[in-house]
C-alpha cells in the first residue's frame, strides 16, 4: 500500500479555485503607479523558514512563492502555463507518465548561479533523502522511485527526475497525474542551489543571510527570529520588469487591535480583523472577506494521554463544545462551524454535484449536546478505569487563539473531574512542538494545497508525518488506499471511498473539528493585482502594484 498517495490521483475533480484581489497587472501605461512602490503588510506569527524542504506552514510556503522560482506560477484562474516561470516548454509522453520540461536560460540566482536543471533534479533528491527528514517528502509520492528513497530502500540516483544538459528536465511518475502542472506550482517543488545550500549547511533556509533567491523578491532583515522583515525587488530576477513592487515589509503583530491601529494611522496597508472589527468594517471599501479552505481543530494526543485511545472519551469531548457559540460569540469573524474534518470547497460529487462536506456529514461528531457528553464521558471513565482528565491544553499566543483556547477550556470543565490548563507559546515554536508529540491537547490548522479531500483526509492515514495524535484505523487507511489506486480513474468510485473514509474518521472522533476559518481583511483600495489562492498559498505579490 502506498503510504501516501495524497493529492495526485489522477480522476480527482481537484477544482483549484483562485480568486483576485484587484486585478492582474496590466501594462504600466493602464493604470496610474504611486510614485512609492511598497507595501505594509501584517502577519500574525514570525517565519519559520526559508528552506522549501522544511517548510510545513503557510507563511513560510507563501515567502517561498515569492522569493524563489519554479516551474510554473499559477494564473488568476489557477492555471499553470508554459512560460509563467522557469518552464518555456512542455511535452507529456508515455501515456502522461513522462513530462520533459525546456527551461528559460536567462534565470539566475542571486548569487550569480544560473538556474539549471540540476537545481530541480539536486532539490527533489534533497526533499525524499531520509536524512533531511521533510514532513513534506510524501508528496513526491507519485514520483518515480521517491516513497523507497525516502523509506531508506533505494539510492538517491534512482529518483524519477534527471537533468539532460543545463535546460532541460524529464520526470517520470509512477502512473498519469492529471493536475502535475498545478502541483509544480507549489513551493515544495522549487529548485534550490546547491552551491548555498553545501555553503551554508545546517545554517541554509534558518536566516535571509543564509539563502539564496530565484523569485521576484529576495529576503532581507530576517534572523530566524524577527518580529519583522522585508521582501526587496530581485534586480537578478528573469521577469524584474513584471515586478513593480519595491518591497514588501512584513511585521508581526499577534495582536488585530495592534495591526487594526496600524492601519486606522496608515502604517500598514493590510490587517485582519476580529470580533466587532469585522461588523464595524464589513462597508469599507477596503474590506475583503475570504473563507480559505482552511480548518482548525481540536487534536486529543492518544500517544501521551491514555483516556483519549477511548473512543467514548473522544466523542464526549467533541459534543461538550459548542461550535456555533465559538464562531459567533468568540471569534465573530466570519468564520463557519465545522461540518467535519474536510471543510467547505473541496470539491463536489462527479455524478451529483452535492458538495464533499455536506455529503459526509456526520452530525454527531460536531454536534454541541453537553448531557450525552457526560454520559459518555461516565462510561469512558469505566472502560478504562480512570477518575478524572487532567491535561494542558497548547495553543499560539494570538489574539484568536487564547480566545479560543479560553473557550475550549470553559467548555471542557463542565465535564466531570476535567481540567484544562491553557499553555500559549509563539507559533513557531507551536508547530514544532506539534510535530514531535508535545502536547496533551492542541488546536492544529491545516491548510490545503489543491482542492480535493485527499489533501485533507490523509493527513490521518498510516505512517503520515502529520498524524501526531496517534489515531489510526485500518479500515481508513484501506479506503484512501483504494481511492487513490485502484480506483484512481474511475470518478464517482474514488468519490464514494472518500467519503465514506471521511465518515470512519468523524464516527471514530479521530479529531475534534472546530471551525473553517475566515480570514477577514483590511487591504487599501488603491492596493492592485495581489492574486489569492483559497486553497494553497494565498498571496502572490509579484504582479501586484500601489495606484496613487
Amino acid at each position: 500500500m502506498s503510504r501516501k498517495a495524497t493529492l495526485f490521483g489522477a480522476a480527482a475533480l481537484i477544482a483549484l479555485v483562485l480568486a483576485g484581489c484587484g486585478s492582474q497587472a496590466k501594462s504600466s501605461s493602464d493604470k496610474q503607479l504611486a510614485k512609492t512602490q511598497e507595501l505594509n503588510w501584517t502577519e500574525a506569527s514570525t517565519l519559520a523558514t526559508a528552506d522549501l524542504s522544511k517548510a510545513t506552514d503557510t507563511l513560510s510556503f507563501n515567502t517561498l512563492m515569492e522569493t524563489q522560482e519554479g516551474l510554473y506560477r499559477l494564473n488568476s484562474k489557477g492555471a499553470a502555463k508554459d512560460n509563467s516561470a522557469l518552464a518555456t516548454d512542455t511535452k507529456v509522453t508515455n501515456g502522461g507518465k513522462t513530462y520533459t520540461f525546456t527551461l528559460r536560460k536567462n534565470a539566475k540566482w542571486s548569487n550569480g548561479d544560473p538556474v539549471t536543471a540540476q537545481d530541480f533534479v539536486y532539490s527533489w533528491q534533497r526533499t525524499v533523502n531520509p536524512k533531511t527528514a521533510s514532513q513534506d517528502a510524501f508528496y513526491f509520492y507519485q514520483v518515480k522511485n521517491a516513497e523507497a528513497i525516502n523509506s531508506g530502500k533505494k539510492p538517491l540516483s534512482s529518483l524519477g527526475i534527471k537533468a539532460d544538459g543545463k535546460y532541460k528536465l524529464t520526470v517520470n511518475l509512477t502512473k498519469p497525474v492529471t493536475y502535475f502542472k498545478k502541483l509544480l506550482a507549489w513551493p515544495l517543488f522549487y529548485p534550490v542551489n546547491q552551491n548555498a545550500v553545501q555553503k551554508y549547511g545546517k545554517k541554509y533556509g534558518t536566516q535571509a543571510k543564509y539563502s539564496v533567491y530565484s523569485g521576484p523578491f529576495k529576503l532581507t532583515k530576517w534572523n530566524g527570529q524577527s518580529d519583522k522583515w522585508s521582501l526587496v525587488k530581485n534586480k537578478s530576477y528573469w521577469d524584474k520588469k513584471s515586478v513593480h513592487l519595491t518591497k514588501i515589509n512584513e511585521l508581526v503583530t499577534v495582536s488585530t487591535t495592534t495591526s487594526y491601529n496600524l492601519f486606522k494611522s496608515k502604517q500598514v496597508d493590510e490587517t485582519l480583523l476580529s470580533g466587532q472589527q469585522v461588523k464595524n468594517n464589513q462597508a469599507s471599501s477596503d474590506f475583503v472577506k475570504r473563507l480559505p479552505t482552511g480548518t482548525q481543530r481540536l487534536e486529543l494526543n492518544q500517544n501521551k494521554v491514555k483516556a483519549f485511545k477511548n473512543v467514548n472519551v473522544r466523542k464526549a469531548f467533541s459534543l461538550a463544545i459548542n461550535r456555533k457559540q465559538l464562531t459567533k460569540n468568540v471569534l465573530q469573524d466570519g468564520s463557519e462551524p465545522s461540518k467535519g474534518f474536510v471543510p467547505a470547497g473541496m470539491g463536489n460529487n462527479p455524478k451529483t454535484g452535492e458538495a464533499f462536506d455536506k455529503e459526509s456529514e456526520v452530525k454527531s461528531s460536531v454536534s454541541y449536546d453537553l448531557a450525552q457528553a457526560k454520559k459518555l464521558l461516565k462510561k469512558g471513565y469505566k472502560q478504562t478505569g480512570l477518575k478524572n482528565i487532567d491535561v494542558t491544553l497548547l495553543v499560539s499566543d494570538t489574539d484568536s487563539s487564547k480566545q479560543t483556547a479560553e473557550f475550549l477550556q470553559t467548555e471542557l470543565q463542565k465535564l466531570p473531574n476535567v481540567k484544562v490548563s491553557i499553555s500559549t507559546i509563539p507559533y513557531v515554536t507551536l508547530i514544532q512542538k506539534q510535530s514531535s508529540k508535545q502536547y496533551d491537547i492542541t488546536v492544529k490548522g491545516w491548510q490545503s494545497v489543491f482542492a480535493d479531500p485527499i489533501n485533507f483526509l490523509d493527513v490521518y492515514e498510516k505512517g503520515s508525518s502529520y498524524n501526531t495524535s496517534g489515531y489510526s484505523n485500518s479500515k481508513f487507511d484501506k479506503l484512501l488506499d483504494e481511492s487513490e489506486n485502484q480506483d484512481a480513474n474511475n470518478a464517482s468510485e474514488r468519490w464514494a471511498k472518500l467519503v465514506e473514509a471521511e465518515k470512519v474518521l468523524l464516527n471514530d472522533q479521530g479529531t475534534v473539528p472546530l471551525y473553517q476559518a475566515a480570514k477577514s481583511q483590511l487591504v487599501r483600495s488603491n492596493v492592485k493585482g495581489i492574486i489569492y489562492n483559497p486553497a494553497g498559498v494565498p498571496y502572490d505579490w509579484k504582479t501586484t502594484y500601489i495606484t496613487k
